[in-house]
């Protein structure tokens, strides 16, 4: 299955792009996106943090991800 990662600050950086379309298996989780992830882009094992939302909201590891969502990365903000 196609989902469509938006990705904001340094995991745009590691990405080196805004928008991608990632395929994965049907039934992934986030867990397993991550996993696909830091496989493929190992400097997203370097981050503190790393938080994935679906919509507007949040989403746990543990949530199953549909054809064609649009997942946002949402990495770890400093603030001033």
């Amino acid at each position: 299955m196609k989902i469509n990662l938006v990705a904001f600050g340094i995991a745009k950086e590691i990405l080196q792009s805004k928008q991608l379309e990632f395929e994965l298996k049907p039934g992934d989780t986030i867990s397993s996106l991550k996993k696909n992830l830091f496989q493929r882009y190992p400097d997203f094992s370097k981050l503190k943090s790393l938080a994935f939302a679906i919509g507007e909201n949040y989403q746990e590891d543990s949530y199953g991800l549909q054809e064609n969502d649009e997942v946002v990365i949402i990495p770890p903000v400093s603030g001033g």
